[in-house]
């Protein structure tokens, strides 16, 4: 396709805008906390912002599309599921990351635990995720940007990586958190209206013919249900039963870890206290679920008419390599055809989601090599000049690497699925650490290790030796299971994370609740705790409000969707489901907040 002239300047004027917020806000970047944490100032609107704008990237309408074509609506539990992790981190952890005063929540690991083991593991897990993982998110956005360069403007994989690439490095590096959540605010809204107009056209696609006319089509008809149809139990399972009732709690994945963590806990990090940080996860959880799925599902639907088969992409796109040609291709193909001027504006909000999220990712995992790498084991006396400056040289090196593996993978689907494979099991310890006094360091190194040698057991060897390829679900709960067995039995028999430091955490965050009873008792016998008294546990209401705001949301969700549906009467029937969910909250709130 050829942009005209309304079409760059759309796109070269926002690429102007942000880097004038680069460069205007890169005057305050003279410290650490100010460049990774933008000084713990920001207000609960504009990080919740940022945090949708985020996970809103390249990839994540390519990802909803792969799952749309092969299991429908339905399909899209997968991620839906993760909702409750969210709410859990609204109202449970989001006050705590507060509380804790931490730069990044992997230096946590020396606020909680003791010894030469908490050491490693927040200098492990730094290089863990901020390189190893952190990478493979960014070559999985990257891949999706591939395919847009190719299908849209017809460059070449590489091409198209160093392109946006440069930009966004050079983007990235000048404001730190504060210019990417200032920047961020006005991609969140170039990005919903980008995929909002790409649902209107594809609907008005001469194959599609119309909203009613795609619901009825035979291509699609079979794919609208909300939930999988209980004539096929194993869809049922993999696609509802696994993520409902396993796959939230036991799985990390970045965005939705539980307990928070991540780019999460970084924005809760930047906030002003603790009522904006919750607000904050609450802003995000909502807009990210209820509010911006159904555009992708839409041009997703219209896709499966105008590209019914794999063979499709490669005959209307021959110049595209055939290995990316997968289903997730669908969404950038149908992007095609819109017309001059909305196109410009279309491209600008997919450059501003790819921008987003890799300058997220880029500060974020700078962030952990700074503060818990390079500043922790190597240079403890850096100056706060020459930590600002390092993370700045991290941004283009890991700009790098994530450019490299994005031209080997495939498709945003098989990144999805290697991700929860090595997170499963691990999501367990990340929600009881804060509760139960005996975790320790060494119960969360064996389970990162563990749930590794499970994925790399599962993706190289379980069918080298002769057993039949499992499903992406029975790879889950084995992985969970043999993960979790194996830290709870390490947690019994390691040794005990030190009572003073065990103390200095109390004094400090707090959390409450039966898991620290014993623990307490013997410390104010010690004499080590500041406040001895005993404070009403603030979970149980917590999870009141988390149950509330799940179905709230999920009623939101769904009734959105029956309105398109045509299904008036039950729309509206959820839509008071999620007005009554919403009192319960506010009715609550305030004892969630309430100082300890």
């Amino acid at each position: 396709m050829i942009l005209n002239t309304i079409d760059w300047v759309i796109l070269f004027g926002f690429l102007a805008i942000s880097l004038l917020i680069g460069f205007w806000t890169s005057r305050k970047n003279k410290n650490a906390s100010e460049f990774f944490a933008a000084g713990g100032k920001m207000p609960w609107w504009l990080l919740g912002v940022s945090m949708v704008a985020t996970t809103f990237s390249t990839d994540t309408p390519n990802l909803v599309t792969d799952i749309v074509r092969q299991n429908g609506v339905s399909g899209n539990w997968a991620w839906w599921a993760f909702l409750l992790t969210g709410m859990l981190t609204v109202f449970v952890y989001a006050g705590l990351w507060k509380k804790s005063g931490v730069l990044t929540d992997v230096e946590f690991y020396e606020l909680r635990y003791s010894g030469k083991a908490a050491k490693f593991l927040r200098g492990f897990r730094a290089i863990y995720l901020g390189l190893l993982f952190n990478v493979m998110i960014m070559a999985s956005v990257s891949l999706a940007a591939i395919k847009i360069g190719g299908v849209l403007l017809g460059l070449s994989p590489v091409e198209t990586v160093l392109i946006a690439g440069i930009i966004t490095v050079i983007y990235s590096s000048l404001g730190g958190l504060r210019g990417v959540v200032l920047t961020d605010f006005l991609q969140f809204f170039l990005s919903l209206g980008g995929a909002i107009i790409a649902a209107v056209v594809a609907l008005n696609h001469p194959k599609v013919n119309g909203l009613e006319n795609l619901l009825t089509h035979e291509n699609v008809v079979d794919k609208l249900s909300f939930f999988p149809s209980f004539s096929n139990p194993e869809m049922w399972v993999m696609l509802l039963i696994i993520p409902l009732l396993v796959q939230w709690w036991s799985t990390w994945y970045p965005g939705a870890e539980p307990g928070g963590g991540g780019y999460i806990a970084q924005r809760m990090f930047a906030a002003k206290n603790a009522d904006h940080s919750i607000k904050a996860v609450l802003f995000f959880n909502f807009a990210h679920y209820a509010i911006r799925p159904w555009p992708w599902i839409i041009v997703a639907l219209c896709s499966i008419i105008v590209f019914p088969e794999l063979d499709s992409f490669s005959k209307a796109f021959p110049a595209v390599n055939s290995g990316v040609a997968t289903h997730d291709m669908g969404y950038p193909a149908m992007l095609t055809f819109i017309p001059a001027g909305l196109l410009g504006l279309v491209v600008t909000s997919l450059v501003a989601a790819y921008m987003s999220t890799i300058s997220t990712h880029l500060n974020w995992g700078s962030s952990y090599l700074v503060n818990d790498v390079y500043k922790r084991f190597i240079n403890p006396d850096a100056s706060e000049k020459k930590q600002v400056s390092l993370g700045r040289i991290l941004t283009l090196v890991l700009m790098i690497f994530s450019m490299l593996i994005a031209l080997v993978l495939e498709n945003a689907l098989q990144t999805f699925e290697i991700l929860l494979q090595i997170g499963a099991g691990t999501g367990l310890i990340y929600i009881l650490r804060w509760f139960w006094w005996r975790v320790n360091a060494i119960s969360e190194i064996v389970a990162m290790i563990v749930s590794f040698l499970v994925a790399v057991y599962f993706s190289f060897i379980h069918t080298e030796l002769g057993f039949s390829e499992l499903l992406s679900w029975q790879k889950l709960i084995i992985g969970v299971g043999i993960t979790s067995i194996s830290w709870i039995l390490t947690t019994y028999f390691s040794p005990k994370t030190t009572d003073e430091q065990l103390a200095n955490f109390l004094n400090k965050v707090n959390p409450g609740g039966p898991g620290w009873k014993k623990i307490i008792d013997r410390l104010n016998s010690k004499g080590l705790l500041k406040n001895n008294e005993n404070k009403k546990w603030k979970v149980p209401t917590g999870i009141v409000c988390m149950i509330a705001g799940s179905i709230g949301i999920y009623s939101l969700l769904f009734s959105t969707g029956l309105f398109i549906y045509g299904e008036i009467l039950n729309a509206i029937a959820l839509l008071l489901v999620s007005i009554v969910c919403t009192v319960v909250i506010f009715k609550f709130y305030p004892k969630i907040i309430a100082a300890d």
